[in-house]
């Protein structure tokens, strides 16, 4: 693609973007949980049917996948967007604000669905251009384990593809940024459960029980050994007691502590040996005094892990699109992300678009009662889809 092609390429994404933004609207107004995005899935398969030449499919119950298959071959890049929203009740009062009690689009997974929404649009008039195949995958699911992406994989969605790409639109990043992160860029989110059982009683009477508030207490301490003192210090581990519950009153020492929370890493051996560790450590502390325990792991998605090629071309693409100033070559974060069952099946590259903006007051965290993002960046990841699309398929 020349520059002029470029130049059209952005003149058409700027003349959707107020398309994209009403997409958004919707989808904020209207959002599902986890698995339950059967509504969503019809509003994004029937606005990719009005398109023409894109030939649909529903990979599962509630994900859409569309398939634009060029005038010429090449290869098969697909795109990635998530559609789910989170179980959390919105405090902001937009016209668009959240109908769904209790259900929030608090993570900008609607801009995402808009942004993908706006590329297909434009790539679908552009059949005659295009070499090889564009794979718009539209995933349900993204929040809660195992995921949606690793359902769209069984199903066959990655099948053929030669390489893959998806977006964040990321609060913490001043909208006009792009992120860029080559090699490891975000974390396995693990999760944990642990019980400890002990003896409950009096609390005037202390020596009659077992505290299992004492013990447990000795537990969360002594686990955070297990990343100080039994971790390469040039290991990058996470572990965190989030939750910790026992206890009805102030003069009774409970029978039992109930407690939970993540383990976040990127390297896959690390990872593997952190459940062992743990255990070692909760079974020693509570046979010291006479405790029992409980303990379960689950392993989560895997750490999203760039593919260096597809990551340079992303790169590329921030300069020659947006300038040398748009870009922002980021450090890994210790979030998790399901983006990462595509890449076992393909080399494939993550990037952030900047979303937040202080002047306009945008600056709550994901997951927030009142994030929102700046609508402006949904042009620049539209611009960032297209532009890519065409420097991928040459």
């Amino acid at each position: 693609m020349g520059t002029n092609a470029t130049i059209n390429l952005n003149q058409l994404a700027e003349s959707i973007t107020g398309q994209v933004i009403e997409w958004r609207r919707y989808l904020h107004s209207n959002p599902e949980l986890s698995f339950q995005e059967e509504k969503t899935a019809q509003f994004v398969y029937e606005t990719l049917e009005s398109f023409g030449g894109l030939e649909l499919s529903r990979p599962t119950k509630t994900s859409v996948m569309a398939r634009l298959i060029g005038s010429q071959p090449g290869k098969v890049l697909a795109i990635r967007a998530d559609m789910d929203a989170l179980p959390i009740t919105e405090e902001n009062d937009f016209d668009f604000a959240s109908k769904s009690p209790g259900v929030m689009h608090a993570c900008g997974h609607d801009g995402h669905t808009a942004m993908l929404l706006g590329a297909a649009k434009i790539l679908s008039g552009l059949k005659e251009n295009i070499k090889g195949e564009v794979r718009f995958l539209f995933q349900h699911a993204e929040e809660i384990a195992p995921g949606g992406a690793e359902e769209m994989v069984e199903a066959g969605v990655m099948n053929g593809v030669d390489l893959v790409i998806g977006t964040h639109l990321w609060s913490p990043l001043p909208f006009g940024k792009v992120g860029v992160v080559y090699g490891p860029m975000m974390a396995s989110p693990d999760a944990f459960w642990i019980t400890v059982r002990g003896r409950g009683g009096h609390a005037a009477l202390p020596q009659q029980t077992i505290d299992s508030i004492a013990i447990a207490a000795q537990v969360v301490t002594n686990l955070q050994h297990i990343v100080s003192r039994n971790t390469d210090p040039l290991d990058n581990l996470v572990l965190s007691v989030t939750q910790f519950t026992g206890g009805t009153t102030h003069n009774v020492i409970p029978g039992s502590v109930e407690m939970c929370g993540t383990v976040r890493s990127f390297d896959p051996k690390l990872r593997e040996t952190v459940p062992a560790t743990m255990e070692r450590v909760i079974k020693g502390i509570t046979e010291a005094h006479g405790a029992t325990y409980e303990f379960k792991y689950e392993f989560g998605y895997r750490p999203v892990i760039n593919d260096a090629e597809v990551t340079r071309v992303i790169e590329e693409t921030v300069r020659e699109v947006f300038g040398e100033q748009a870009l922002d070559l980021m450090r890994p974060n210790m979030g998790g992300e399901d983006f990462s069952a595509f890449q076992q099946k393909a080399p494939g590259a993550f990037f952030y678009v900047g979303a937040g903006n202080e002047e306009k007051g945008i600056t709550y965290p994901h997951h927030h009662a009142r994030f929102t993002i700046d609508e402006d960046a949904l042009e620049i990841g539209v611009k960032m889809f297209l532009n890519a699309t065409f420097k991928f398929l040459v």
